[in-house]
């Protein structure tokens, strides 16, 4: 059996749902739809939570803990407050807890008593998540749908300041616009060393705004902590506000638009639901972290998955824009795929893939070398960096000697890499760094040295 976001939400109606989440606000505006913000809740029901999950939450937690506050579980664990003190009033009476103090404003801590480490330890074994209470998985689903990132048109002001640290000729800027607009999957490919990683990188800023993701989803009784720190850049503080109409829910944090970035080490394995079978806790795959964002593939091809087979994998999503998850039980999920993913390589596309999948990725675009203008732009860029004075005399030298001559071409790396090499050549000798003739021979024969 499959669980489809039509059984969630459709498609006609899957803003309405998300935006649903939001406080009332007392006015609508048809002509201009409401940024998503996910409303607090006063109840469990109200918050899609099963008491007898929340239970197995305060349990696992005051394991972990020792004691704690009825109010700082509410906020360890996200969830309501008054429904949660009558759901530690009910455990007290059952005897799995009991007060060890009184804390302020009427609050009493809380500890669990020996049948309670007892039915504690249980839960544990079966999962061993103690974390913020999860979101239902139909609310994730509207939310991405709320915050896709299809409805953010950049524009070339907008790209100019997403990659006003890097040089990029106007040429390649009118092409990255319409393919970063389109929301969907492009190839930059190219020589080594020419900037495809550091754009791809970059594409995120361009859609220029914040999204709300939860820090777990729950689907079908399995918990998936969907909110990592090594991949989410929190945005402002996670408390709520004290304005009226502005709390949200704790179970949520505001994040940057993501930016995945995965090379050689990518494997099919990371693209699925993945089960750990001794913490019993199910991690996410890229694609489902990078949701509302970007997913960039880099050095594609030289994986250790063959490359039609990771390509296949994601012909469906690219051409439906959803994805299919299988969880451990066997139970097939059906998911958002919104990102815009970006395959970044210094191979023929056509030597990897096919044209049915080229096809499902309508923008190729060519990384090229800079020219010997760009070069030196980018040589006098990279001097400020670096806290050289700008010497054309040596960087003439550099161009005729150690290019022109040897018919090298230019690449974009090239200056950064030099002016490095000169300045840790100045700290080995103890002198100030400085661009010369014979500052760049020396960095030229270490650095071009196998090529």
């Amino acid at each position: 059996m499959t669980t489809l976001i039509s059984d969630y939400v459709s498609p006609a109606n899957s803003v309405l749902a998300a935006t649903s989440l939001l406080p009332d606000t007392g006015a609508a505006d048809s002509a201009a739809p409401q940024p998503f913000l996910p409303r607090e809740c006063e109840s469990l029901e109200e918050a899609g939570l099963p008491q007898a999950l929340v239970a197995t939450l305060v349990f696992k937690h005051l394991l972990a803990k020792g004691t704690n506050t009825g109010r700082g579980m509410a906020r360890d664990l996200c969830v309501p407050g008054k429904p949660l003190v009558e759901l530690l009033t009910e455990l007290k009476n059952q005897q799995f807890v009991v007060y060890s103090g009184s804390g302020t404003m009427g609050d009493f801590s809380y500890t669990l008593t020996e049948a309670g480490r007892e039915r504690a330890k249980r839960h544990l074994e079966e999962c061993a998540y103690c974390g913020p209470a999860p979101v239902p998985l139909e609310r994730y689903v509207a939310s991405v749908h709320a915050q896709t990132i299809e409805q953010e048109h950049p524009t070339a002001e907008q790209l100019r300041a997403a990659f006003g640290d890097l040089l990029i000729n106007e040429r390649t800027l009118c092409r990255l616009g319409p393919a970063i607009n389109s929301g969907r999957g492009l190839f930059l490919y190219g020589q080594p060393g020419n900037g495809k990683t550091s754009i791809a990188e970059r594409v995120t800023r361009c859609f220029g705004t914040q999204v709300w993701i939860p820090k777990a989803i729950s689907v079908e009784g399995e918990l998936i902590p969907l909110y990592d720190p090594q991949c989410h850049k929190p945005v402002g503080s996670d408390r709520p506000s004290v304005v009226k109409g502005q709390q949200h829910d704790p179970r949520w944090i505001k994040i940057e638009r993501p930016t995945i970035v995965v090379g050689g080490e990518l494997t099919l394995d990371a693209l699925d639901l993945r089960y750990n079978e001794y913490t019993k806790i199910t991690e996410p795959p890229l694609q489902l972290k990078s949701n509302n964002g970007t997913l960039v593939i880099d050095d594609f091809g030289r994986q250790r998955v063959d490359p039609f087979a990771l390509l296949n994998r994601w012909i469906v999503p690219l051409e439906k824009r959803y994805d299919f998850l299988t969880l451990h039980n066997g139970k097939k999920l059906q998911v958002p795929f919104d990102q815009l993913i970006i395959f970044s390589t210094n191979l023929e596309p056509k030597e990897l893939v096919d044209d049915a999948f080229l096809r499902r990725i309508p923008y190729k675009i060519d990384i090229t070398d800079p020219t010997e203008y760009e070069f030196r732009k980018l040589m006098r860029t990279m001097a400020e960096q670096f806290g050289l004075q700008y010497d054309d005399e040596a960087v003439d030298y550099l161009i005729q000697e150690h290019y022109h001559n040897s018919e090298r071409p230019f690449r974009c790396c090239h200056p950064r890499d030099l002016l490095m090499q000169i300045v840790h050549q100045a700290r080995y000798f103890e002198q100030p760094p400085v661009m010369s003739a014979e500052g760049f021979d020396l960095a030229c024969q270490s650095y071009f040295a196998v090529m």
